[in-house]
């Protein structure tokens, strides 16, 4: 009796660690978990990257730029043959390369998410529903994380983040604001580097006969 009891119990153990190991296997590989371990390799000391972005209306292509990224935490410093953009987390300068003129605001969520691509770290976080499914991106595995909005007014409706199986970091996001309007963002050559705070905010000497715009 004791015997049987004891195959009881060990199938009964070896079926709850199967489930628990089934489980646990869903949930690292969850929508949230896959975008929270995307978002960690963006969160040391900095990170630099280059990318693409080419703006819709439906199929019609309104526009397209090019540069260089580099970001720590929620700032950014980006570069295009047009603008050059410094945040600081909190107010935003754009200098506009053909007016010589500089831009200060404080943006919208959707506007540093049309220009960082990885302003996403936070955003997923709440107001979204998160689904996710397999795809492949530059002949490699990777997931596609699809976030819709909540909330109907929100100014972002919705995104596809799509994230590089074998290390977890974004190799591309597409964000829809409105109805049609889309913004599809390419990123590349992503690299780890240790960034001064300073580069993020704008310094006036660098750019002594420019027009200060103040916009807040």
């Amino acid at each position: 009796m004791k015997s049987i009891k004891s195959k009881i119990f060990r199938s009964a153990s070896l079926i709850a660690l199967l489930i628990f190991s089934i489980s646990a296997s869903f949930a690292q590989n969850s929508p949230r978990a896959v975008l929270d371990k995307a978002s960690a390799t963006l969160n040391g000391t900095g990170v630099t990257a280059s990318f693409s972005i080419n703006v819709f209306n439906g199929t019609k292509l309104l526009g397209s730029s090019n540069g260089s990224i580099s970001i720590k935490g929620n700032k950014f410093y980006a570069s295009t043959s047009q603008n050059i953009i410094w945040f600081d987390g909190k107010t935003e300068w754009t200098y506009v390369k053909k007016n010589d003129e500089v831009n200060v605001s404080n943006p919208t969520e959707a506007q540093l998410q049309s220009m960082n691509p990885y302003r996403f770290i936070n955003l997923y976080k709440k107001g979204f529903s998160l689904s996710m499914s397999d795809t492949k991106l530059r002949g490699g595995s990777a997931y596609s994380v699809h976030l819709k909005a909540q909330n109907k007014n929100s100014e972002i409706q919705e995104m596809y983040i799509v994230v590089n199986k074998s290390n977890y970091q974004p190799m591309s996001v597409r964000m829809r604001k409105g109805d049609k309007q889309w913004y599809s963002i390419s990123i590349n050559n992503l690299q780890d580097k240790a960034l001064n705070d300073n580069i993020f905010r704008f310094n006036h000497k660098d750019f002594p006969k420019a027009e200060i715009i103040d916009l807040r």
